[in-house]
């Protein structure tokens, strides 16, 4: 991708005019802001003995220290780093990168890296939003981005269990034609998809836009493969165990701060026949996550599940369309069925759906939120351009709470941010018990934004905690969410985590500053 902006920079649009007009009576009015036009990555401090070490472990042309390289693996894809890299800023870039071929690399590497003191970043598709790839430099010899790209291999495709051997490296796009050549899917379609890979999903718990349907990325994993500095560890034999606390827990969302991924086994499904996505709409907010609940609850759950708040309707972001359509004042409901007899479900979430007040849109906004499911975050760079901030967060809690922890989050960012700001919410994930809430947020930008959002942030993570939620459901603890990840599993929680990582990592060369509170 590019270092200061989203995936392919050709594939980014300007702002409509009738966009550009709502921005400018939201937030005020927009002023250009320009992203640095190279920038500069500092010296590396990696001793020259230091890199031909590595160079002796994996070959000389997967040892880079070109500043193009480095400037790619610097940071993630949080607004934060984005604003750091468009004033100029890469002060975090590694100082070098490596590529490792396989598992066996990636145990070399880490004894190196142990022996040396040299800090580590498993790096898969940099599309973190959480700071997850800025690690603590204090202390240690220099900072290694860990590129996983060369390990993508497809291995034991296993049909009659249904399960699969992916290597960390395989981007979604990948993953899926691979394994399409079988005629399988994952069916994980997180924002991310076409940059995200397979490690970084198991590493963050990656939630995709047809959870309602596949499941989390957490909920596929049967096995896995890692790399500590303590050794390999081996888990997954069966589909259940009774073998104690399940260690796969352990490893997935723990973002690379205990051992390196190098194999995730998979569940995997036949492809779909069929896919058909339609839209509805609700009266309100409240009305489509009641409708929501009914359908988790009486195992009526299509594929795909997604619905929009009220303004998020009406800046109509539900389907990425000017597609018309909506009932006044209303909320958009996206419904996707994919599968090899669709006709059934379809016919009976139909009749729930318009039982509880919901109206049918038909097939072309639904055709067109799937066309444009992931080109929001180049609507992000855009607005940037023009000096409006654009964020995200995100939380889950039980659906007797949603409304509280909705209102709180509401509440915190007027407080903060004031009236000219517009915040949309939208669910897309969704269980018998709850579902998740994502907010997005655009303001104009002060002279600080760095600040500006900082603050607006912790406001609101603070107000997520209070209320009940939890601080993350699917975007990971990186290093921005710590503190509220202490507060929401407590000291005893905290001490665990710590333990653990003592335990496997007891030099702390892997992602040193991430995760653990």
């Amino acid at each position: 991708m590019h270092p200061t902006r989203w995936g392919n920079p050709s594939a980014a649009t300007e702002l409509s005019a009738d966009m550009r007009g709502l921005i400018d009576f939201a937030v005020g009015a927009t002023r250009d802001t320009p992203a640095v036009a190279e920038v500069e990555v500092p010296v590396s401090v990696l001793a020259p003995e230091l890199l031909e070490g590595l160079r002796g472990l994996l070959g000389g042309e997967h040892v880079l220290t070109d500043d193009a390289d480095r400037r790619l693996h610097t940071r993630g894809k949080s607004t934060p780093d984005l604003l750091k890299a468009r004033a100029g800023d890469l002060s975090d870039a590694p100082d070098a990168v490596v590529r490792p071929g396989g598992h066996a690399d990636v145990e070399a590497l880490i004894a190196f890296a142990v022996q040396h003191h040299i800090a580590l970043v498993p790096f898969g598709g940099g599309t973190s939003v959480t700071g997850g790839l800025a690690v603590e430099r204090e202390g240690y010899a220099g900072v290694v981005s860990v590129d996983l790209g060369r390990m993508k291999d497809v291995r034991d495709v296993d049909t009659e269990s249904m399960t699969v051997l992916l290597e960390p490296g395989l981007r979604g796009p990948e993953a899926e034609a691979k394994l399409a050549e079988h005629g399988l899917t994952l069916g994980h379609y997180p924002q991310s998809f076409e940059y995200a890979s397979i490690g970084g999903f198991a590493a963050t718990r990656s939630s995709g836009q047809s959870s309602a349907g596949y499941g989390r990325f957490d909920s596929m994993v049967v096995g896995l493969s890692v790399a500590t500095p303590q050794g390999t560890l081996e888990l997954g034999t069966a589909p259940a165990s009774a073998a104690g606390p399940d260690l796969r827990q352990l490893v997935l969302g723990s973002e690379g701060a205990f051992g390196i991924i190098t194999a995730v086994r998979v569940r995997v499904r036949k492809l779909p026949a069929e896919k058909v996505y339609e839209a509805w709409t609700f009266a309100s907010f409240t009305a489509g996550s009641d409708a929501m609940r009914h359908l988790a609850q009486n195992d009526l759950l299509p594929t795909v599940l997604r619905l929009s708040d009220e303004t998020e309707t009406m800046i109509n972001l539900a389907s990425q369309s000017d597609i018309g359509g909506d009932a006044e004042g209303g909320c958009v409901m996206i419904v996707g069925y994919e599968g090899a007899d669709i006709a059934t479900r379809r016919e009976q979430v139909t009749a729930a759906l318009t039982g509880l007040g919901g109206t049918a849109l038909g097939e072309e906004r639904g055709a067109a939120w799937a066309k444009g499911r992931f080109h929001a975050p180049y609507l992000r760079d855009s607005l940037l351009d023009v000096g409006v901030l654009v964020e995200t967060l995100e939380t889950a809690t039980f659906w007797s709470n949603r409304e509280n922890v909705y209102q709180a989050v509401k509440t915190s960012l007027k407080t903060e941010l004031g009236d000219r700001r517009i915040a949309l919410c939208h669910i897309s994930h969704v269980y018998e018990t709850g579902c998740a809430l994502y907010f997005t947020i655009a303001v104009s930008e002060t002279e600080d934004p760095q600040a500006q959002w900082a603050s607006a942030k912790e406001k609101a993570s603070q107000a997520i905690i209070d209320a009940g939620g939890t601080i993350t459901h699917h975007h990971a603890i990186g290093t921005d969410h710590k503190p509220w990840l202490a507060q929401e599993i407590g000291p005893v929680g905290t001490s665990i985590l710590r333990a653990v990582k003592h335990e496997l990592d007891p030099t702390g060369v892997l992602n040193p500053g991430v995760l653990i509170p």
